[in-house]
């Protein structure tokens, strides 16, 4: 089974979601999405198997989003594709791609639906909140 997360070490979220894949005992493809960039084909085909909108994967915190106007809904869909390939700190994270689907997993938890097998718990968050119990396994 492959699995990709398009992945920022510096991102809390992230890193708890990257723990969660590696309980499952598989290694997944990981993407330094900062460092690579993005391409308008690629975050088409992201959000569309995410089923999301541009508008939806828009960071908003902790990115220029504001600075750049983006925060303005009559920003249309192309005008935040441009601006997320320009800045890929715009694209909230972190997205992962399994044989059950694809999905923006904020928060953490997300990240469950999209394995098999399920990790065995219990599985903490960096900042210590159980994410899986032992009993949910």
């Amino acid at each position: 089974m492959t699995i990709v997360i398009h992945h920022n070490p510096d991102c809390g979220t992230s890193r708890n979601v990257l723990a969660i894949i590696r309980a499952t005992g598989v290694e997944p493809v990981v993407i330094a999405y900062l460092e690579e960039g993005w391409t308008k084909p690629q975050l088409r085909g992201l959000f569309a198997a995410a089923n999301l909108t541009p508008r939806q994967a828009l960071r908003t915190s902790k990115s220029p989003a504001e600075e750049l106007g983006l925060l303005d809904e009559a920003v249309d869909d192309e005008a935040l594709l441009d601006a997320m390939v320009k800045h890929p700190i715009l694209v909230n994270r972190p997205i992962v791609c399994s044989p059950k689907g694809v999905k923006l997993c904020r928060p953490s938890e997300e990240v469950l639906e999209l394995l098999e097998p399920r990790p065995k718990g219990p599985i903490y968050k960096e900042d210590g909140t159980l994410i899986l119990g032992s009993e949910q396994n």
